[in-house]
């Protein structure tokens, strides 16, 4: 709950901006300004304000954000204190203390907030992404002994055997996040390139890591696998041919593996995220595919941030899903149920 009177910050969502009445008129104006209404924003009503910076990609300024703030607020700028209008990342200290967790995709987005969050748990991170520059940003925010950086590309045989050589003769856990979109192209119209390097990513890299760390934990007699899907793999409408067959090949790897090692003490579980607000765009995209899809994903669900995400594959990750192995965990906030 909001306490009464609390000021109108950028960490508040932007549901509750729209519904301030200091802050909807403005936020409306704003839009009016670039030719849009507030139904633009539906899809992001229960993201902060502050975060539309990092996913409208250059097109709203922190500096358009701090005058909003300033003008709801009589001119000043008061202290953000996290997400003000609902859901709190609530830490659980010790959760993962004495374990090492691999996290592929660590430099932003799911993977970041996820290794991050295994972090202030209590647990070590190997954090592997291709972007080193952001994953000495990450080793920053806490330190080195905390988070292991290993810039990679986990299609290569050889940047796998460096991630796992990083961990060491632990891993608890692997947290598979790492994956790239396609571009929405039907079969008719998909390339060799695009079918190539979304397999490569998303299903080759997670598989050749998950065969790489799996000896370990069979070694300790325990360990958890949390592999990311994804909405398209648990329909056709979510995506093109590429990254929906893809994702469907994440959850057969999945059930496989949690049926093949559930004697051996390792867990291993899905999480299929609807829309996240990371700023990831598909690029160019096939008009065929987004004109078929288009009525369909109209019906996103507001779309979640990436520590709402993070706190369900940290769950499956950790103590706290003893009892669950070869699920596929819709975290959609209920898509898939439509």
């Amino acid at each position: 709950m909001v306490e009464e009177g609390a000021p109108l910050t950028g960490a508040a969502t932007i549901g509750r901006w729209l519904e301030h009445p200091d802050g909807g008129p403005v936020l409306r104006e704003m839009l009016a300004a670039s030719g849009f209404d507030e139904s633009a924003l539906a899809p992001v009503r229960n993201v902060p304000l502050q975060q539309l910076v990092e996913l409208s990609q250059g097109a709203l300024s922190q500096e358009v954000v701090d005058d909003l703030v300033r003008r709801v607020n009589g001119g000043v700028l008061p202290e953000q204190a996290g997400d003000e209008a609902g859901w709190r990342e609530r830490i659980v200290e010790g959760r993962f203390a004495g374990r090492v967790v691999v996290v592929t995709g660590a430099a932003s987005g799911i993977g970041r907030a996820t290794a991050s969050r295994v972090v202030r748990e209590g647990g070590r991170v190997v954090a592997v992404d291709l972007a080193a520059d952001k994953l000495d940003e990450l080793v920053a925010e806490f330190d080195d002994t905390r988070v292991v950086a290993v810039p990679a590309d986990i299609t290569s045989d050889e940047d796998v055997a460096r991630v796992v050589a990083a961990a060491g003769d632990r891993i608890d856990g692997l947290a598979n996040v790492a994956g790239i979109t396609d571009d929405f192209s039907p079969v008719h119209e998909v390339s060799d390139a695009v079918w190539q390097r979304v397999f490569d990513v998303n299903v080759h890299g997670l598989f050749r890591l998950t065969r790489a760390v799996v000896p370990t934990m069979l070694a300790a007699g325990s360990g958890a696998i949390v592999n990311i899907a994804s909405e398209a793999a648990l329909r056709g409408s979510a995506a093109g041919a590429a990254y929906t067959a893809s994702k469907h090949a994440v959850v057969g790897l999945t059930r496989s593996a949690a049926f093949m090692y559930g004697p051996s003490g390792i867990r291993v579980n899905a999480v299929a995220p609807g829309g996240v607000a990371t700023g990831m765009s598909p690029g160019e995209m096939s008009a065929f595919g987004r004109q078929r899809t288009g009525d369909f994903l109209a019906l996103i669900p507001p779309i979640a941030t990436a520590p709402q995400v993070a706190a369900s594959i940290t769950f499956l990750l950790s103590d706290d899903g003893v009892n669950v192995s070869g699920a596929v965990l819709p975290s959609d906030g209920g898509w898939s149920v439509q």
